[in-house]
């Protein structure tokens, strides 16, 4: 365990965190939920406070010159807060998972043996500039029984601050613990400690960008869930729908290109006789192309890529294109450059999609559907902390459920061994 005099910037948050995480595990759901609906209130009630620190934060990250676009995740408005707020408010709605029994039987010896889900204990989140994840990280800790501790980027730290103070109020007085949730420092080296707090921390889910993560994955010594990175693939099959294919490509690259299941690369049957339509209507659409030579030859907007641009998680109106001899090449192009979050193929053919779907490995698989609905919501498990892409405890959308862990409760009559 790391002594607290290790932990200078976290030390303290984080006890009051672990002494919180021994109470939220035992409270009833009625108590968790009248706490999330009393936060919900309290934002809304206390807007101005947050949209007036939110504003501090954007005037400075403007002047810094901030890209609009991250500006854009940054900045908050009356009806953003209302927005969190409702989060908080659907999960209320959702079923506690802590003391769900998984799995049970009666053992041939007469032990009653139950699995039964638990809370983590104390969940690390580190994270970029979107303050709305500063309320969905708490909200989803608090209803799953964990505490929280939160470390979001400088460039929100009053706005996440005013959040916190929001959150901490209302939650105290619906009967939470102090501590359950905390604001981690904004100096860079509270993520160290916080990777470092072994003993202190059960586990960091990073929420962010590509070295973002990797920082994490590389210097923690605390467990981790790996979420983001998606250079998400769609692979247009000979037998595909021309009609069907055109709305998956474009809407899995055009409807929101700043997220992880946004497509970044198109892999195109060579027999498909539609690629110029294809190619033509993401052009149309503003997609900036860059394909291999058959793909040039099949649209004269499209400029020559590299493996850099097979490697690459655009997050902006740029894709990748390469023209595939057959659906095996398509697999071995996916195996090479995919971060393992989700995969997608247009096909009517039973066998192909059968061969896909095997064949690939990620966290979701598309079969003539968007990668767009790879998300918590959209799959019917309300809010999510993230899309993990690993694959031990947790893989794909990270709802309720998946933070938390189990536990067996064997039960005898005086029975020995």
């Amino acid at each position: 365990m790391s002594e607290v005099a290790e932990l200078p910037l976290i030390g303290a948050a984080a006890l009051r965190a672990r002494s919180a995480a021994r109470v939220l595990r035992t409270l009833p759901t009625d108590t968790k939920d009248a706490a999330l609906a009393a936060m919900a209130e309290a934002l809304v009630e206390r807007t101005e406070e947050v949209l007036a620190a939110n504003a501090a934060d954007v005037d400075a990250a403007a002047e810094a010159g901030t890209p609009a676009s991250v500006l854009d995740r940054l900045r908050l408005d009356a009806g953003r807060v209302a927005g969190v707020a409702d989060a908080l408010r659907q999960l209320v709605a959702l079923p506690d998972p802590v003391g769900d029994v998984v799995r049970g039987n009666r053992l041939p010896n007469g032990l009653e043996l139950k699995q039964v889900r638990v809370p983590l204990g104390v969940v690390g989140i580190v994270y970029e500039a979107r303050p709305n994840v500063t309320v969905d990280a708490a909200g989803l800790c608090l209803k799953s029984g964990n505490a929280a501790l939160l470390r979001g980027s400088a460039s929100a730290y009053r706005t996440n601050t005013a959040l916190i103070a929001v959150l901490t109020d209302a939650g105290e007085k619906a009967g939470l613990p102090a501590g359950f949730v905390e604001l981690l420092p904004a100096e860079r080296a509270s993520v160290g400690e916080l990777l470092n707090a072994r003993g202190y921390v059960d586990v960091v889910i990073p929420r962010g960008g590509a070295s973002l993560i990797q920082r994490v994955v590389r210097e923690a010594r605390v467990p981790v869930i790996e979420t983001g990175e998606g250079n998400c693939h769609v692979y247009v099959d000979a037998s595909a729908d021309p009609a069907i294919a055109e709305a998956v490509v474009l809407n899995s690259k055009t409807h929101r290109v700043s997220v992880c299941n946004s497509a970044e690369t198109l892999l195109v049957h060579r027999d498909v006789p539609f690629l110029p339509r294809l190619l033509a209507a993401l052009a149309g659409a503003g997609v900036t192309l860059h394909g291999d030579d058959a793909a040039r030859a099949a649209h004269d907007t499209v400029v020559p890529a590299t493996d850099e641009d097979w490697a690459t998680e655009y997050l902006s109106m740029d894709m990748a294109v390469r023209i595939v001899d057959d659906l095996p090449q398509a697999l071995e192009h996916i195996a090479r450059w995919s971060t393992g979050h989700t995969e997608a193929i247009v096909a009517d053919s039973a066998a192909a999609i059968s061969e896909f779907t095997a064949g690939v490995d990620a966290a979701a698989i598309l079969v003539n559907a968007s990668t767009r609905f790879t998300d918590g919501g959209e799959f019917g498990f309300g809010a999510e902390i993230g899309i993990s892409t690993q694959k031990l405890h947790a893989r794909g959308p990270l709802g309720l459920p998946e933070l938390t862990s189990t536990t067996y409760v064997v039960t005898g009559r005086g029975h020995t061994r």
